[in-house]
């Protein structure tokens, strides 16, 4: 894993619906030496988004949707955010210090950006321009409890300048998840979250969402699997409503 930062599942797939998992492992290369980190910490939801990977990787299948996917910890490098934010490589996540991310040269965090982001945003951008339109849908995981406060929503729909897919799968959500829902829940726009969107999917004029699923709903292969179905449904249903809408309002279609 050492040799590559991104791996792409599925990339001949038929759907126009581009998948990505930005956190999707919890791996540190080895030639940053583990980053200082405990056990406890390498494992934690501060490197990783634990169970989005299985649920990205059964949407996949279910969809016939290419997916994108780090490799890396995001504790190295967040492909969620630009090089030049300070979250980009975070010096403290939660409650762990990160003494590997400590007083970095300006030319350590080049390389790691040229490492571990360019490989990653070049894999993206390349599936996508392959494709003249399409849908772009990231899949996140956050914890039941941050900072001793229990989260009760189970799904964020979120999106940023574009509401148009979120919209829609809010709407529908009650019909395809028992997952309690809610719109840029536990996090949103104003927390730099919605890169991806921004940087992929709005130039392109892409329909966009991020999904955020409580990761003890999706600890399992079993759930993650169950949870992949009722969210493609989702997604589908949602997608169906959206062209129906701009068939109506560019007069294609008549009610």
């Amino acid at each position: 894993m050492d040799d590559t930062s991104v791996i792409v599942l599925n990339g001949s797939g038929a759907s126009n619906i581009v998948l990505v998992c930005e956190h999707a492992s919890q791996h540190i290369p080895a030639r940053y030496g583990g980053l200082g980190l405990s056990e406890e910490a390498a494992n934690s939801h501060a490197a990783w988004d634990p169970g989005a990977y299985g649920v990205a990787r059964d949407l996949s299948d279910i969809l016939d949707a290419p997916l994108v996917a780090s490799t890396v910890s995001r504790l190295v490098y967040d492909c969620n955010r630009p090089p030049e934010s300070d979250s980009a490589i975070r010096e403290v996540s939660e409650i762990h210090d990160i003494p590997g991310n400590h007083n970095l040269t300006p030319e350590q965090r080049a390389e790691r950006v040229d490492s571990v982001y360019r490989p990653f945003e070049t894999a993206l951008s390349d599936l996508m321009d392959q494709r003249q339109t399409g849908v772009l849908v990231t899949v996140h995981s956050f914890t039941p409890v941050f900072h001793g406060k229990p989260r009760e929503v189970q799904l964020g729909i979120l999106h940023d300048d574009d509401t148009s897919l979120a919209d829609k799968m809010l709407v529908k959500a009650a019909t395809h998840t028992a997952l309690k829902t809610a719109r840029n829940e536990p996090y949103g726009p104003e927390d730099g979250v919605t890169h991806t969107l921004k940087q992929h999917a709005l130039p392109r004029g892409w329909a966009n969402v991020m999904l955020e699923f409580r990761n003890d709903m999706i600890a399992t292969p079993q759930q993650q699997h169950l949870v992949a179905n009722d969210t493609a449904a989702l997604i589908l249903d949602a997608l169906d409503a959206l062209a129906l809408t701009n068939r109506m309002e560019t007069g294609q279609c008549r009610v």
